[in-house]
């Protein structure tokens, strides 16, 4: 079975999802735990998105905070600071859709004013209540992912002194949070064909319950909504593999990606584009 094949990604506008999707990571933080520092000045932002686009990106997801664990919280004045620049530079260069991570109304406000087509919500519109009606008002689509605490209070996923707990199997219990919440967005005003949900790999859960919602990305992907895979380079994922470095988490990074895909999920956020491209290509 495959996730919805189309997202309503803005008014008048969906994105096929019959055929795999590369949602592309750019960060405009000091901070974020994989490339933090590498695209803070608008050129090297956008020559970065830019170069993803060529590689096959969909997508280019754009933020302004970092969500690794323990993150500094980065207020919205600051966040529209940096991403605003960014945003309107690229608009003004290429014609793909543009995704604000974010969980703050006003920076979501001022990314669509500046171009953006979509939230992306790690909080699901929890941190912020006008979120899901500014996603209703403004007719975009958004990603509701799914968490346990803000990353002020999370930790790495192999450093939990108490394991995180959920009401049975993970994976049935992060599936009905995310259907909770999708009906939340939908009486919010939100159109249910304009709600992505995001399993929130690396948030809220041990290394082994991560690899649970990766094992049991079929269950995910025969819900009636489009499905973010976003494990790349995510410190679960060097846990298991050794690697320290999250820039040289690629390989485990495309074979997580493979099983989803094996599994029906069709769109995924990834670093690296024409890795991922190439491999959903022969896959396919």
């Amino acid at each position: 079975m495959i996730a919805a094949t189309h997202w309503r990604i803005a008014l008048g506008h969906e994105l096929d999802l019959s055929t795999p999707r590369i949602m592309g990571i750019l960060n405009v933080t000091p901070d974020s735990f994989s490339d933090g520092g590498r695209h803070n000045k608008p050129a090297d932002a956008v020559a970065h998105a830019e170069r993803m686009v060529g590689e096959g990106a969909a997508i280019i997801d754009i933020g302004g905070e970092s969500t690794r664990p323990g993150a500094e919280r980065i207020g919205a004045g600051e966040q529209i600071r940096r991403v605003v620049p960014v945003i309107e530079a690229i608009r003004s260069r290429i014609d793909i859709p543009i995704s604000i991570d974010t969980t703050l109304s006003d920076v979501a406000t001022a990314a669509i004013d500046a171009g953006a087509t979509m939230i992306n919500d790690v909080s699901a519109g929890t941190e912020d209540e006008a979120m899901l009606p500014l996603a209703a008002q403004r007719g975009c689509g958004i990603v509701l992912m799914h968490r346990l605490c803000p990353p002020e209070e999370d930790s790495w996923s192999d450093r939990y002194t108490r394991e995180p707990e959920y009401d049975g199997d993970v994976v049935g219990s992060v599936l009905a949070w995310l259907l909770a919440h999708a009906l939340v967005a939908i009486e919010a005003g939100v159109h249910p064909s304009a709600i992505c949900l995001d399993p929130g790999l690396g948030f809220g859960k041990t290394v082994q319950q991560n690899w649970k919602l990766i094992a049991g990305s079929d269950r995910f992907a025969a819900i009636n909504y489009p499905v973010l895979a976003a494990s790349s380079r995510k410190s679960f994922l060097g846990t298991v593999t050794g690697v320290t470095r999250p820039e040289q988490r690629g390989s485990v990074s495309l074979a997580v990606t493979a099983m989803q895909y094996a599994a029906g999920l069709r769109l995924f956020r990834v670093h690296d584009v024409s890795a991922h491209r190439h491999a959903l290509e022969q896959l396919g």
